[in-house]
């Protein structure tokens, strides 16, 4: 069965709800924040990504933030917004920053569901998917660039292209 004929015998297509319902299906640690709001942890290759997917009604948008603790030297920090940009100009949906305050690299995204729209468990669970797949691409590279001194054009050939399996 689909993740959609799952959860088409329900009145109530909540976004958070659809979202609520995926993190159990794929065992992800949860905790349902507010009505309209919900934080996961998904486990990744290269660390354990925190998410978290909150509703806006008033904009009818679907905001996901998936990030990761960053804590690269602070001479290093100038370096990781280039990698960011580098890295920025490879994605087509969604977009990295960095929070320096926090410490936090942070991938983010809105989906927009305008009129009335639903979006379907397909569609958030590859939202969620493609936050994840687009950290564990990037990682290695903003990696190499605050600890091992590569320059971010260098560091950016570890990520040149998306992944498929594993060695």
């Amino acid at each position: 069965m689909s993740l959609s004929e799952d959860l088409l015998f329900t009145d109530d297509l909540h976004p958070i709800n659809i979202v609520e319902t995926l993190a159990e299906h794929h065992e992800w640690e949860f905790d349902r924040v507010a009505d309209d709001q919900i934080a996961m942890a998904v486990e990744g290759q290269w660390r354990t990504y925190s998410l978290t997917l909150s509703w806006s009604a008033r904009d009818e948008t679907l905001r996901l933030i998936c990030t990761f603790e960053m804590e690269p030297p602070e001479d290093r920090v100038g370096l990781i917004y280039e990698v960011i940009n580098h890295a920025n100009d490879m994605c087509w949906s969604g977009a990295f920053t960095y929070w320096h305050e926090q410490r936090l690299m942070v991938w983010r995204y809105g989906l927009a569901l305008d009129g009335g729209q639903v979006a379907s468990p397909e569609q958030i669970d590859r939202l969620i998917g493609a936050a994840c797949a687009a950290c564990e691409r990037f990682y290695p590279a903003f990696q190499m660039v605050g600890w091992a001194d590569q320059s971010p054009a260098d560091a950016m050939q570890v990520a040149i292209a998306e992944a498929y399996g594993r060695a």
